[in-house]
């Protein structure tokens, strides 16, 4: 398992447009070695990266994307936080509202984001993915 391709599982869980495809994708990607899950998110940038960290990190305790450890909950919060960073310059004043996704496999850990930025009808997008090395598990 190489870090590029728990990335772009991220990524492509990130993308999803339905649960229907999320599950299918989900279990797809489990078939392939990795662990995955998605959250919705939205709220005004400054306020909606605390809520994110937190419920990206519920979700991928409580689906077994990572353990419940300090290794893995560090490293889904800090490569959260970077991908959030990522799109910070073009966020903050606006609403931001998407779909974070997990993905785990061996020593890697990729959290992506997809997300709309802006006001009303006036969205940007973006889309920032980051990675963390930890400990395999099985």
């Amino acid at each position: 398992m190489d870090s590029r391709a728990v990335g772009r599982a991220a990524i492509r869980l990130a993308l999803t447009e339905s649960r229907e495809e999320e599950t299918a994708l989900k279990a797809e990607l489990r078939r392939s070695g990795i662990r995955s899950v998605a959250v919705d998110f939205g709220g005004e940038f400054e306020d909606s990266v605390p809520r994110a960290v937190e419920r990206i990190l519920v979700a991928s305790k409580r689906e077994g994307v990572i353990l419940d450890d300090h290794v893995h909950q560090g490293a889904v919060a800090g490569a959260c936080r970077e991908a959030l960073s990522q799109l910070q310059f073009r966020a903050v004043g606006f609403n931001l509202g998407g779909k974070m996704a997990v993905a785990s496999g061996g020593e890697h850990v990729a959290v992506a984001v997809y997300a709309g930025i802006g006001l009303a009808y006036l969205d940007d997008q973006g889309v920032a993915v980051a990675h963390r090395a930890v400990p395999a598990w099985e």
